[in-house]
């Protein structure tokens, strides 16, 4: 049965492609009031003016002040799905401290700033589900050239599993997702950047067991089973939507 979502608030951020786009989508689609936040705000926009249900925010989760305006802004919100994140290619000999400093920036700091700004009113109302994505790429399996990915995605799975203990009993599930690759904008800008796009696809497709990349609508329904009421014994967790590619 198709989870409904009406009546309830749902903050999804990088909304405006991809994963987070998809997620924002579906939540919509089931009833949910979503606020859909992304740094490029005309990227979110055009989602916001396709859907009905979803309200546009531009926001960069690196600014703590923002993060803070826009969740003062929406008090009630039941439902954060974090999606931000950043891929740094290379091995540890590859990865500076920039790099590294910016992997964790946007994929472990900017969820916990965000999720800490979340978490008080979901413990006001005694409610509230929290889903990070992830990736499988992290303590779950390691990958040719992913080192600061791959920790900062572990990182997630950490702050999932601490989440969910601390506030289980306060009615609070914290879950992760973990995908394989998956279609989209940022995937395939990476893919030019090798200079052989057609080879680089062909390699990613053939580390998929199933021969082909993962659809961001199917991490979606994903993201709506974690979120909804469906999963309400499960947290802290940590899901593989990979394609096979982790057996």
């Amino acid at each position: 049965m198709t989870q409904t979502f009406a009546g309830k608030s749902a903050l999804v951020t990088a909304a405006g492609n991809g994963i987070g786009r998809a997620a924002a989508e579906a939540l919509a689609a089931r009833g949910a009031k979503v606020i859909a936040t992304d740094i490029d705000g005309a990227a979110v926009e055009a989602v916001a003016t396709g859907t009905q249900g979803i309200t546009a925010r531009q926001l960069d989760v690196l600014d703590s002040a923002a993060v803070h305006a826009l969740v003062a802004a929406y008090p009630g919100i039941e439902v954060l799905v974090n999606c931000a994140g950043w891929v740094h290619d290379g091995s540890i000999l590859d990865c500076d401290e920039a790099a590294w400093d910016r992997s964790f920036a946007l994929n472990a700091k900017a969820l916990y700033r965000i999720t800490r700004a979340v978490l008080p009113g979901m413990l006001d109302r005694g409610a509230g589900s929290i889903v990070n994505i992830a990736s499988i790429v992290s303590s779950e399996k390691g990958a040719p050239r992913r080192f600061a990915y791959g920790a900062s995605k572990a990182a997630i799975i950490g702050m999932t599993k601490s989440i969910a203990a601390d506030f289980v009993k306060q009615g609070i599930r914290c879950n992760a997702i973990c995908p394989g690759t998956v279609q989209s904008p940022s995937l395939e800008d990476r893919l030019r950047a090798t200079g052989d796009f057609d080879a680089a696809l062909a390699a990613f497709k053939d580390r998929q067991p199933m021969g082909r990349l993962g659809k961001p609508e199917e991490i979606a329904e994903m993201v709506c089973y974690l979120a909804g009421d469906g999963s309400a014994f499960t947290t802290g967790q940590a899901f593989a939507v990979d394609g096979g590619w982790s057996i």
